[in-house]
This record gives structure tokens, C-alpha cells and sequence, in this order.
């Protein structure tokens, strides 16, 4: 039974210098007719099953929050309607610091919505600018002590190291800023530079100032010393929680568990198949217009690739990838299985096996993916 479920919402009121997400401008776009698609899509989907009542439902963009109140509270309203939910469900939304209103707040806490995560990247205001990013550090500030004072607790932010022109001692500095905003959850990405993007224009154009290999490494170790010294566990190579604030959402994916995505360019692993929906607009919107679910590309997952995939998206975890469970799962032993890339990388001192788990290092966990790597056969 599929437990999760992610909706794509592809407006933006600015579009990010690093961002290869699928997206466009807000303005001018058919925002009630996409609603409308995609409470068809849903309907569409989940009609022919019996649905349960999902364990998380995220809502991710672009910027779902940059709907005006009147569409978030449709969205809100097709998501009740379509996907069962409870109050033991994690409801999140990304969102954008300075994008919420005390009225576009008090509608998500009214609907259920329990999580939310800022798109933060940094505390200098410097390298927003230089980033793309419209939001200032004091509009991280205000939006997190709206979220509070709205009735949301469980808050997090994602944060990007080796930015353009950052230094370690900046990064130091975010790191301690973000502190002081007492929330259970933080994310903690190195920039990876995507084509079609602004900043890979400006690569191809050597006007871009690139992170060493050597800088970036020290920036994740600070991430993860820093972390751990103000009592923040690492349960995967970029996130970080209190205990119990783990996202229950993102750990689908890396325990490589099946989902529903919805939205234009979503993805899905429903069914040992992996699918892409159309990500035009216009593409996406005139299949659901003809009854039809909007699939670009559908794969079916061979038990060799669901494997592999169980051991590289499982390494992410800080617990690692657990032999009983693959061996429940494929009906083979992973140690049997990846004997050869297992050993290698335990002599490269990249993977350890304790207890019945294999995992990284780490040393392994910087180097995360050249290990993955070895197990795409």
C-alpha cells in the first residue's frame, strides 16, 4: 500500500540563479485551471484504488506558498478531498521566506498542514543577491516566528554550501545564525551546478567562482561538527533533526519506497514502475482535459536496478541499508550480491558493516558519490 504522496506546484514569483527545478513565472500563468488539472490527475489516479490514510503528503514547487490565499485554500481544499490524511500524518509545504501571510499560515494550520520547510541558503544577504534570492535574512526571522506563533512546531530550513565567492567563515556564520532560530530541522546541500540554469551560463562563460573540491569538504565536515554539537543527529548525508523530527517524507525515498507524484514534471514510483508526468503546462493540462493521466516516461524497474537502487538511495541514510530487510525485499543477500564493490570500498576505508547494516563511513559520507556509483552495475 502506497503511503505517500507528492504534489508539484510550478509557480514562482522569481526564478533562482541555481534552481533546474521544474518551473515558471507566477505571473500570467492558468494557476485555477493547473488546480483544476491536478485535482483531475489525483482524482484519476487514486479512483480505481482503495487509498488509505497517507503517512506523508508533501507539497513541493517551485513555491507552493506563492499562490494568492484564494488558490492556496483550493489547493488545500483538493488535497483534503483526495488524499486521506490524519493528524498522525506529515503534511508539509515548502515555502519561501517573506511569501506567507498570517493569513496564508492560519489556512495551512487550519487544513492540517503540520510541517514546513523554508528555503533559506544562506543568512548573507550578499549572496542572496548574488543567488537569485529575493528574501533577506530578516524575512527568515519574521516568517519562522509567524509559523510559530501561528501553531506550527515541526519548521526547517534548507541551507547551500560552496555558494559563489562563500567562504568557510561565512558559512560558519550562517550556520550560527540559523541556530539561534530554534526549530528541530535543517537541510544542508553543497551547490551543484545544473544546465539550463543562470549559474551554468555563467560557468560556461568563466564568470563564475567555483568552490575547491578541498573547501567544499570542509564546509560539509563543519556542517556536520556543528550539527552535532547543538544536539542535532545526522540521519542522511544532508539532513539533520532532533529526534522524532526526522522527515518521514524524504526517508520514502531513501528506504525506496513506492509514491504517488502528482503536478506537472512530478515523478512517481507506483507499482515497480517508475514515471515522469509531462512538464509543459500546456502538455500536462491538455491530456488531464482528454482523461488522460499525463505521463511523459514510465519504466518498469528490473529486480537487478531495484537493487542497485535500494543500496545507493539506502547509503544515504546514516543507518545505512539493513541485509535482513533486502533479503525479505529481493529474496538475496546484499552482502552475497555486492560482495566485490562491499569489500572495495571497506578497504577504501568508504563503508563499514556493523550489525546487520551496511553503511557509510565518515570519510564515505564525502565522498557519498563515488560509493553510489559502485553499485550501478
Amino acid at each position: 500500500m502506497i503511503e505517500a504522496a507528492y504534489i508539484h506546484i510550478p509557480f514562482c514569483e522569481h526564478i533562482c540563479h541555481y534552481c533546474d527545478f521544474n518551473k515558471v513565472f507566477l505571473k500570467g500563468q492558468p494557476v485555477d485551471e493547473y488546480l483544476l488539472s491536478l485535482e483531475e490527475e489525483i482524482r484519476l489516479t487514486l479512483a480505481p484504488l482503495q487509498t488509505k490514510v497517507f503517512k506523508s503528503i508533501f507539497v513541493g514547487g517551485g513555491t507552493p506558498t506563492a499562490l494568492n490565499e484564494k488558490q492556496l485554500k483550493k489547493l488545500c481544499e483538493i488535497i483534503q478531498k483526495h488524499l486521506p490524511y490524519d493528524s498522525n500524518t506529515e503534511y508539509t509545504f515548502e515555502a519561501n521566506p517573506g511569501d506567507l501571510s498570517k493569513e496564508k499560515f492560519q489556512i495551512l494550520y487550519d487544513f492540517g498542514v503540520n510541517r514546513l520547510s523554508f528555503g533559506v541558503q544562506s543568512f548573507n544577504d550578499e549572496l542572496l543577491k548574488k543567488i537569485g534570492r529575493v528574501h533577506r535574512a530578516q524575512d527568515v526571522f519574521h516568517s519562522v516566528d509567524l509559523a510559530k506563533r501561528t501553531g506550527f512546531r515541526n519548521i526547517s530550513i534548507d541551507l547551500i554550501y560552496s555558494l559563489p565567492g562563500q567562504t568557510v567563515d561565512d558559512f560558519k556564520q550562517t550556520l550560527e545564525t540559523a541556530f539561534t532560530l530554534d526549530i528541530p530541522h535543517y537541510s544542508g546541500y553543497s551547490l551543484i551546478i545544473e544546465p539550463k540554469t543562470v549559474f551554468y551560463n555563467l560557468l560556461q562563460k568563466g564568470k563564475l567562482p567555483v568552490t575547491s573540491e578541498d573547501t567544499e569538504a570542509t564546509m560539509y565536515e563543519i556542517l556536520m561538527e556543528q550539527m552535532e554539537k547543538n544536539g542535532f543527529g545526522q540521519y542522511e548525508i544532508s539532513n539533520f533533526s532532533k529526534k522524532g523530527y526526522e522527515s518521514r517524507h524524504n526517508l520514502t525515498y531513501w528506504n525506496n519506497e513506492e509514491y504517488f507524484g502528482f503536478g506537472a514534471g512530478a515523478h512517481s514510483y507506483v507499482d515497480g514502475k517508475r514515471r515522469s508526468n509531462h512538464g509543459p503546462l500546456k502538455k500536462y493540462m491538455n491530456d488531464l482535459q482528454h482523461g488522460m493521466i499525463p505521463i511523459l516516461h514510465e519504466h518498469v524497474v528490473t529486480k537487478q536496478e531495484g537493487m542497485e537502487e535500494e543500496m545507493f538511495l539506502g547509503l544515504r541514510k546514516v543507518s545505512g541499508v539493513n541485509v535482513q530487510h533486502f533479503i525479505h525485499k529481493f529474496d538475496e543477500n546484499a552482502l552475497k550480491r555486492f560482495k566485490k564493490q562491499i569489500e572495495k570500498l571497506q578497504t577504501q576505508g568508504l563503508l563499514q558493516v556493523k550489525e546487520n547494516n551496511i553503511s557509510l563511513t565518515k570519510q564515505g559520507r564525502l565522498l557519498g558519490n563515488e560509493v553510489f556509483q559502485e553499485f550501478l552495475i
